[in-house]
Order: structure tokens, then C-alpha cells, then sequence
């Protein structure tokens, strides 16, 4: 599976992460707002965001959000853990748009170009969310996400992070609200 394409919708382009996209990509994830809600609510602070940055480079995966209009950054997201076995699967996650492109569709609109991608190559999409996330986790049913009775723990120097985790099944895509643009 290609996990770094070069997406194109109607308002959106999606293309691999570069190393010069830190300065405008930073300028998105600096808001404090922007992460209030989110299990890591410090991203927004410079180290903390230069090690995700760093983090999405090394990892592969990772695509930086444009308008296509203007070629103006405005978020991020990734393809991880790309799994061939058993029909396959991939996760999406990483996501963030900035703040004054919430609520326009472009989130929906994001998440079907890279839905359409990966089932190319794969049989479901796995999401993790933030068991506090309510923003991401209303968004994941908008998608039509299916919570799975499944958690997973991660341990980090601020306490523990609960993420649930959602899935979007191939034959449930083409029925569900995001098969067509």
C-alpha cells in the first residue's frame, strides 16, 4: 500500500509530508485550542510538536492537508500500521485541521479521499480516539465509524491515555455517508 499519495478532492490536496512543511505546519498546530480536547493538549507547545513532526517524518505515512485553492497548509494526517494480513487493514489518525476549517466539511472531506485510498489496498480502516475526545469521537460516527469494544492503554511521563477505537469496513463504506463526494 502507497501510505504517502498524493490525494486530490474538491477543496483539499493531500500529499507526503517534507521536512520544509514544519514552519506552515507549525503555524496550524500552535493554537492551544486547537488541542484542549486532545489526549497530548500540549502539542501546541514547539518540543512537543517538533517530536510528533519528527515522529510523523520517520514513521512514513504522513500527509500534510492543503487548500487547493490556495496551497495554504491547514492541517495533517496519516496512514500507520498498515497490516496485509486477513484482507489487510490501516489505521488513519494524527488528524488535525486548523481551527477556523472545523465544522466546513473539510474534516469528512479529508477522511473520504484517504477511506477511498487505503480500500484500494485494504479491507477496513481502524481509527484511535481519545476516550475524552468527544469532538473526534462525534466526528468518527458522522463517518460512519463503528466503535469496537477494544482500548488500548498507552503509558506516558503525564499518566496514562485511553484511546477507543473505531472501524470503517470496505462493504460499509459504499453504503455509508462518505462513499460519494
Amino acid at each position: 500500500m502507497d501510505r504517502q499519495p498524493v490525494l486530490i478532492g474538491e477543496r483539499l490536496v493531500l500529499r507526503p509530508l517534507r521536512d520544509d512543511d514544519w514552519q506552515a505546519l507549525y503555524a496550524v498546530a500552535s493554537d492551544p485550542q486547537l488541542w484542549a480536547r486532545h489526549p497530548m493538549h500540549d502539542r501546541w507547545q514547539e518540543p512537543v510538536f517538533r517530536a510528533f513532526f519528527a515522529d510523523a517524518l520517520a514513521q512514513g505515512g504522513a500527509l500534510v492537508v492543503t487548500e487547493r485553492s490556495t496551497g495554504a497548509v491547514i492541517g495533517s494526517s496519516r496512514f500507520q500500521g498498515h497490516d496485509p494480513a486477513d484482507g489487510g487493514s490501516v489505521e488513519i489518525g494524527w488528524t488535525f485541521l486548523a481551527r477556523q476549517h472545523w465544522g466546513s466539511g473539510l474534516n469528512a472531506e479529508m477522511k473520504r479521499l484517504m477511506l477511498v485510498h487505503a480500500f484500494r489496498f485494504v479491507e477496513r480502516v481502524l481509527f484511535r480516539v481519545g476516550e475524552d475526545n468527544v469532538i473526534s469521537r462525534r466526528a468518527m460516527e458522522k463517518i460512519g465509524g463503528r466503535l469496537l469494544d477494544e482500548e488500548e492503554r498507552i503509558a506516558t511521563d503525564r499518566g496514562e491515555i485511553v484511546h477507543v477505537v473505531y472501524e470503517i469496513h470496505r462493504a460499509l463504506f459504499a453504503a455509508g455517508p462518505l462513499a460519494r463526494p
